[in-house]
C-alpha cells in the first residue's frame, strides 16, 4: 500500500476516528490521526497527504486553522470539514475558507466514501493561466477573474454568478467545471426562466411511467442528467416560490424523488446558479426564500460588465469577428475607438450582434464606425458622456432593445412567448419591434 492516498483524520472523538478509519482502511487507503490543531498543523507539515478530513470544533482551536494551514502550504491539501447537525454557519465559513466540501455529523458512511472519491480526483494545484485564460481580456479586472475561478474550481462549494445580461456568467460557469474535478462528467445548463412552471418539478427531478396522462415511459430529469458532473441554473431568480421549496430540499438532502415515486434516489450534483438580478433584494421582498439563498450563495462570483473594462473591447471585438466568420475583415481606428466609447447595456452579446450587423454591411473587408451603427454619445460640452444615460430616450431605447432581444432569444425567437416573458401583449411587442427596427 505503498502508492495508497494517505488521508489525516482530525477530530478529538475517538468513535468517530475509528469509524472513519475503519471505513477508509476497506477502500484501501492509508490514514493517520490529530486530536488538536496543533498536532494537525504538524503533520501536515511532515507528511504529504492527499486529503484532510477535520471536525469543525477542536479543543484547542477551529478547523478553520487546518484549512489554513493546508491551504499555504506548496502543494496545497484538500480539505473537508465536518460539523454538528444543522449548523450550516460552520459549513459555509469552511467553505469560504477554502474547504472542498463538508459532512454533518451523525456522519453517513456513504457521504463519506463518496466525499473521498471526489476529493481525491482533484488535481493538486490548479493554474490560472490555464484554461481559465480563454476568457478574452487581459485587463486587472479579467485577471482576477480568471484567478478567483481557478480557485473556486477546487471546491464542491455552491457558487453563484452574478453579472448583467451578456456579461459571460454561462462562460464563467463551464470554465469553473472545465477546471474541475467534474470535468469528464456531464455539465448540463438550464434557463429556468424558460421552463413552464407546471412542467418544473418533472423536467428537474424525471418522473415515473404513469405519473401523469403522457407519461407513457420513467424518464429523468436535470438532476440525474447531471450526475457526478455541474447543473448550472441559469436565472434562478425566475424559480418560483413553489420549486425553491423542493429545490431546497434537495440540496439539504443530496436525494431527489421522480414525479410518481414512493422513494428517493442519491444524486451527486455541484450546483452553479447565476441571475441578472439583485437576489439580495429579492430575498428581503419575499420573492426567494431566504434559506434557499444562503444555500445557493455559498461561494458569488461577480462578472464585470463590458463597460468596466473597456480596454478589453477591441480585443474581444477581434475575438467576435473570427467566431463570427470574418477572420479577413479588420476594424479600423475610428471603430475601434467608436466601440469603446460606448456602453453596451447588452454587454458581449450586443457587442456580438453589433459585430454581425457590421459583417453584412462593410465594404472592402473592413469595419468602419458608421458599420457599426451605435447610439451617438451625447458631447461631453452638453454634461453628458460617452455611453452615458442621457439624453433619456436614447438610453431607454437601448435599454428596452436589449430586454427584447433577450426575451426573443431565450423563447428562440417566439414572439408570443417573448411578449408573455416580458409581460406585454403581443401587439405591443410588435409595435416595439417596428419602433426600434429589430427584425
Amino acid at each position: 500500500m505503498a502508492n495508497s492516498p494517505r488521508i489525516l483524520l482530525v477530530d478529538d472523538e475517538p468513535d468517530l476516528l475509528d469509524l472513519m478509519e475503519l471505513t477508509l482502511v476497506k477502500m484501501g487507503l492509508e490514514t493517520d490521526r490529530a486530536v488538536s490543531v496543533a498536532e494537525a498543523q504538524t503533520r501536515l507539515a511532515q507528511t504529504h497527504y492527499d486529503l484532510c478530513l477535520t471536525d469543525m470544533r477542536l479543543g484547542d482551536g477551529e478547523g478553520l486553522e487546518v484549512i489554513a494551514t493546508a491551504s499555504a502550504l506548496a502543494a496545497p491539501v484538500p480539505v473537508a470539514v465536518i460539523t454538528a447537525y444543522g449548523n450550516a454557519g460552520n459549513a459555509v465559513a469552511a467553505l469560504k475558507a477554502g474547504a472542498f466540501d463538508y459532512l454533518a455529523k451523525p456522519v453517513a458512511l456513504d457521504q463519506l466514501r463518496a466525499l473521498v472519491k471526489s476529493a481525491l480526483k482533484i488535481p493538486g494545484a490548479m493554474q490560472a493561466d490555464g484554461p481559465a485564460s480563454d476568457l478574452i481580456g487581459q485587463s486587472a479586472t479579467m485577471q482576477d477573474i480568471r484567478a478567483r475561478i481557478a480557485k473556486l474550481a477546487r471546491t464542491q462549494a455552491p457558487v453563484h454568478i452574478a453579472g448583467e445580461s451578456g456579461s459571460g456568467k454561462e462562460l464563467a460557469a463551464r470554465l469553473i467545471h472545465r477546471l474541475s474535478n467534474r470535468a469528464d462528467k456531464p455539465f448540463v445548463a438550464v434557463n429556468c426562466g424558460a421552463i413552464p412552471e407546471t412542467l418544473m418539478e418533472s423536467e428537474f427531478f424525471g418522473y415515473r411511467k404513469g405519473a401523469f396522462t403522457g407519461a407513457d415511459a420513467d424518464r429523468n430529469g436535470f438532476f440525474q442528467a447531471a450526475d457526478d458532473g455541474t447543473l448550472f441554473l441559469d436565472e434562478v431568480a425566475d424559480l418560483p416560490l413553489s420549486m425553491q421549496v423542493k429545490l431546497l430540499r434537495v440540496l439539504q438532502e443530496k436525494k431527489v424523488r421522480k414525479v410518481g415515486a414512493t422513494t428517493e434516489e442519491p444524486v451527486d450534483v455541484r450546483i452553479i446558479s447565476a441571475t441578472h438580478q439583485n437576489l439580495a433584494a429579492l430575498v428581503e421582498s419575499g420573492r426567494f426564500r431566504q434559506d434557499l439563498y444562503y444555500r445557493l450563495n455559498v461561494i458569488d462570483l461577480v462578472m464585470p460588465s463590458l463597460r468596466d473594462r473597456a480596454e478589453d473591447i477591441p480585443e474581444m471585438a477581434r475575438f467576435l469577428l473570427d467566431k463570427l466568420g470574418g477572420s479577413e475583415i479588420k476594424l479600423d481606428r475610428d471603430a475601434e475607438k467608436a466601440l469603446s466609447a460606448y456602453a453596451f447595456p447588452g454587454n458581449v452579446r450586443e457587442l456580438e450582434n453589433t459585430l454581425e450587423r457590421a459583417l453584412a454591411l462593410c465594404e472592402d473587408q473592413h469595419i468602419s464606425a458608421a458599420d457599426l451603427s451605435l447610439a451617438p454619445a451625447l458631447p461631453a460640452t452638453n454634461g453628458g458622456a460617452p455611453g452615458s444615460k442621457y439624453p433619456l430616450q436614447d438610453y431607454l431605447d437601448q435599454m428596452e432593445r436589449v430586454a427584447i432581444l433577450e426575451a426573443l432569444e431565450q423563447t428562440r425567437f417566439n414572439k408570443t412567448a417573448a411578449a408573455r416573458v416580458l409581460g406585454v401583449t403581443f401587439r405591443s411587442l410588435r409595435y416595439r419591434l417596428e419602433r426600434l427596427g429589430i427584425e
